[in-house]
């Protein structure tokens, strides 16, 4: 988000090739990022304060184009299928409860906690397997990976508790759901109910599906400017995740649910 903040995509239509485009480059260089540096606070901490300064994101926003896609990004120099539920849950006092939980992989580790019938999680899948890189796996470490239960504050006080679900579809959805709130003022349900796109598997080199619901002028001019477009409808769908959204607007709370598995849609 820090990246695409000087982009105005609030002037753009949402399904423009154009805005498309500079937030799926500005994916591509978040993942990059991500690839390399996110890993246990505890033995490998990232450094977070320069990987999301304006600073940082002015020198990485350089390398996007508008007229062409980049070629897989390698990551920055700061300084020297899944089983996932996600809720959000939100009290008449205020307090919010952003929850998910995931086994990453259909039966996790196919380990089952004794006397409980709680199957254990297999994000350790997601550790590198490279020397001396700061994801590598050892003992006592935890691993990169996309769990994300969020909320965002404004002036100060909680504006929204929201999750979206499906692996690296997670950090994608988060971005594409927000700037739909923040960029273009939409309610919760529409934010979700909203077309989305998806950078397969995370890198900056995977294929781009973009869900049925986007005009094919704007996947074809994607694909001019070099993107590798694929479209994705139907029960396909659900690969762009599942949702739900409760943002507090002048003291009501407005809520989104997105069940896209099920072809499904529901507002509370």
């Amino acid at each position: 988000m820090n990246i695409a903040g000087e982009f105005q995509l609030s002037g753009l239509p949402w399904d423009s090739p154009e805005r498309l485009h500079l937030m799926v480059e500005a994916m591509r260089l978040a993942f990059a990022d991500a690839r390399q540096y996110v890993a246990d606070m505890a033995t490998n901490p990232a450094p977070l304060d320069w990987l999301l300064s304006d600073a940082y994101a002015a020198e990485r926003r350089k390398l996007i184009h508008a007229n062409s896609a980049m070629q897989p990004p390698d990551y920055g120099s700061p300084i020297r299928s899944s089983d996932t539920v996600y809720l959000s849950v939100v009290d008449g006092y205020g307090n919010a409860c952003s929850f998910i939980n995931s086994l990453y992989t259909g039966f996790g580790t196919g380990i089952v906690a004794q006397g409980t019938g709680v199957f254990l999680q297999s994000r350790g899948a997601l550790f590198s397997l490279e020397a001396g890189h700061p994801n590598e796996l050892a003992p006592n470490k935890r691993p990169y990976h996309t769990i994300i239960p969020a909320m965002a504050t404004r002036d100060g006080d909680l504006w929204a508790s929201f999750g979206v679900m499906g692996g690296f579809m997670q950090p994608q959805g988060h971005f594409q759901v927000i700037s739909a709130m923040l960029d273009d003022g939409l309610n919760p349900q529409e934010a979700l109910n909203r077309p989305r796109w998806c950078l397969e598997d995370g890198t900056g080199g995977s294929v781009l599906a973009l869900e049925d619901g986007i005009p094919v002028k704007t996947m074809a001019r994607l694909a001019e400017l070099g993107h590798r477009v694929r479209t994705v409808s139907g029960a396909g769908r659900g690969l762009f995740g599942d949702g739900q959204i409760i943002r507090a607007e002048g003291g009501v709370l407005y809520g989104g649910s997105d069940p896209r598995k099920d072809g499904l849609t529901a507002a509370f």
